[in-house]
């Protein structure tokens, strides 16, 4: 098996940019990343410094991150699926594109996007509003391509089967730059064994085909299969459990597809005020060593204290 690539969400500041993203990527012993290019519950965008991207990419050089396996994560708020607000569907493609152009000047490749939810619209209707909509966002033959992220099913979400994800792929005028970012907890909630993973990769791949998989977030689950919840839990410790999420990551055919952990911070009282800190370094220091560490939480804690 070649090298494994593992990393985590990390942060994206206004003084740093991409730079203070690499360098938190080291911080937690990962070699790839994932981030929002501005605050994930909006769409302010601020401009990108340059300097500090060429200063990014030289230090990705330097530690072997291939800004191949680097992801960006639209905002969770566009919402392509539901066009009862013209305005509002207009501004979500227009961002969109924009956002685009932001990650194709960074460098990266890859920009994960929820699918959306129908409110009322229909399951129909949205696949062929979000279809609409990406074939406007990517009628560019070159560029970054988005990929469609598995859902859990709350609400009225799009995506929460295969099926649904294909369905808007079949839609998409230039397939070259549609891809999918499965999410262990997403599916789970949505009602795929993940301890059965061979058998879940099989399905996949045989409604989407696993050539279109470009990105796998491991996250573990507060619930049980079905629940269509979407509670993210820290690895190993939820529904899915360490030995399954393991059997994912260092899986045969996902060998050369970033895995990226979106698990939950760890709160902690400091001085009488709640505190949370990243888990992601313990939690990349259990996946390489293939052993849990069942004291996490303390360690954690301790570590940042």
């Amino acid at each position: 098996m070649g090298k494994l690539i593992i990393g985590s969400h990390v942060s994206y500041t206004k003084d740093e940019g991409m730079l203070g993203s690499v360098k938190e990527t080291l911080s937690y012993g990962a070699n790839t990343f994932m981030f929002y290019t501005g605050a994930p519950q909006n769409t302010a965008r601020l401009p990108i410094d340059k300097e500090k991207t060429i200063e990014a990419k030289k230090l990705m050089q330097e530690n072997d991150i291939d800004i191949n396996d680097v992801i960006v994560h639209a905002p969770y708020i566009v919402n392509l699926a539901n066009d009862k607000d013209e305005d509002k569907w207009n501004f979500a493609v227009n961002f969109l594109m924009a956002e685009l152009k932001r990650t194709e000047s960074l460098g990266v490749n890859k920009v994960v996007l929820h699918p959306g939810s129908h409110v009322g619209l229909g399951v129909d209707v949205a696949i062929n509003n979000i279809a609409k909509g990406l074939n406007i966002i990517l009628k560019d033959e070159e560029g970054p391509s988005i990929l469609l992220e598995t859902m859990a099913g709350k609400g009225t979400e799009v995506g929460k089967t295969f099926e649904e994800i294909k369905a808007i792929i079949d839609k998409v005028d230039n397939q070259k730059r549609i891809k999918v970012c499965l999410d262990t907890c997403h599916i789970n909630d949505a009602g795929y064994d993940v301890s059965n993973f061979d058998k879940v990769l099989d399905e996949f791949d045989k409604v989407i085909g696993l050539e279109r998989l470009a990105c796998i977030h491991i996250n573990d689950s507060k619930n049980q299969v079905g629940a269509h919840k979407d509670r993210h839990e820290n690895f190993g410790f939820g529904t899915l459990g360490f030995d399954t999420l393991i059997k994912v990551i260092y899986h045969e055919k996902l060998k050369e597809v970033p895995k990226i952990l979106e698990t939950p911070y760890i709160s902690a009282l400091e001085n009488g005020k709640d505190r949370t800190y990243p888990p992601y370094k313990f939690e990349i220091a259990m996946i390489r060593e293939k052993k849990i560490n069942k004291n996490l939480y303390n360690d954690i804690r301790k570590f940042y204290k």
